[in-house]
């Protein structure tokens, strides 16, 4: 049963026209107040999905207002959903212009209903499925792959993976050099809520290729490596960007104490024409670790000359004839097969997702920088 109305004056209507989308907040409740083809809408600031502002969204040539957190897009005047998805709808509040006045009847809004959406394929529980132990090799090194050339890093990272496959392994090797994905864009600068598991970016955009990596390390590995080469000091640009996007697992442990990283072991091949290979390492280990990998003794191999050799072609050439720094690869493969297959036989019952347990966990103790 409809209720008297109460109309409330929000603002001029030629000055509100200036504005595509923004959020008001009108006698308590917060507001979405669009203008879109001459007309006026007015529909809850909240989003269905994780409470998203959408009044701080845009809204697209058919009138739908999307929500700046994951996309999720309801109508500028009605509130409801998208095509397809009608029945899922924010409360929608009768609008007017009254001599060049714009008035929202706060009384009257229409219901809001939540109807399910399929989850992403990403967001089931990760459950260790049986088998022979599982390690994904990640690259980090850019390449034009027009004029390949030799990658220290990549060429001992295959010595790895051979030697995992040769132990009985199942091997899946990631190059990010061949992947097509977006930056981070700063979700969680935005609130802690808008940077979730899986990441915005994933679920919003379905060319956007580091779900493979998410598939690899949550889901699918026992153990990873990754390999990386030495730029001015620090690991590849490749490896950071893919690192920041990472951090949508780290934040599902503060938001929700759920650690969906368990009983996976890491190690890593750092290889550069520059020294600076700790530092390098120590960002690597503290990241993973952040992630809830663990490591094996010895969790990484590295080469370098140093910068009194500029000589990269006899820097190429000691890293492809090295039979040190293969074995050394091989080990390391070993080293984390053997820790990963302790540490399932140790616990072969136990859940991959932890939930609670981690009260005492500083909040977003994170290795990257926000802005």
């Amino acid at each position: 049963m409809a209720r008297d109305p109460d109309w409330i004056d929000i603002g001029a209507a030629e000055e509100l026209a200036k504005y595509s989308c923004r959020p008001m907040k009108v006698k308590n409740a917060p507001l979405a107040v669009s203008f879109k083809d001459g007309a006026f809408g007015a529909i809850s600031n909240v989003c269905n999905h994780v409470g998203g502002p959408l009044g701080e969204g845009r809204v697209d040539a058919a009138g739908y207002i999307q929500c700046p957190w994951h996309g999720w897009k309801f109508h500028h005047c009605t509130g409801l959903g998208e095509p397809g998805f009608e029945d899922d709808c924010v409360p929608g509040f009768p609008v007017k212009v009254d001599n060049g006045r714009v008035l929202v009847d706060v009384a009257n809004p229409s219901k809001r209903n939540r109807k399910p959406h399929a989850p992403h394929p990403l967001a089931r529980d990760p459950v260790r499925a049986p088998g022979p132990l599982r390690l994904a090799g990640i690259s980090t090194t850019v390449m034009d792959n027009a004029n390949p050339r030799f990658s220290g890093s990549d060429h001992l990272l295959n010595l790895a993976l051979e030697a995992a496959r040769k132990a009985g392994a199942e091997t899946r090797l990631i190059r990010l050099n061949d992947l097509k994905f977006r930056h981070c864009e700063g979700y969680f600068s935005k609130s802690l809520r808008a940077c979730t598991w899986p990441c915005s970016i994933t679920q919003m955009d379905p060319n956007d290729q580091l779900d493979q990596v998410y598939e690899a390390l949550v889901h699918w590995a026992d153990v990873i490596i990754v390999a990386t080469p030495i730029r001015w000091g620090a690991a590849s640009s490749l490896y950071f960007k893919m690192v920041e996007r990472l951090n949508c697992v780290q934040v599902d442990i503060a938001t929700k104490e759920r650690q969906i990283i368990r009983n996976k072991v890491a190690g890593f091949i750092i290889v550069g024409g520059q020294d600076n290979i700790q530092a390098v390492a120590g960002q690597m280990l503290s990241f993973f670790a952040e992630l809830g990998f663990l490591f094996p003794k010895f969790p990484y191999i590295a080469h370098s000359r140093g910068w009194s050799h500029e000589d990269m072609e006899n820097n190429v050439r000691i890293v492809r004839e090295s039979k040190s720094l293969a074995e050394g690869a091989a080990a390391l493969a070993e080293r984390c097969l053997e820790m990963a297959g302790r540490l399932i036989e140790a616990a072969p019952t136990l859940p991959m997702v932890h939930r609670g347990g981690l009260k005492g966990r500083p909040v977003m103790a994170d290795t990257m920088d926000r802005d």
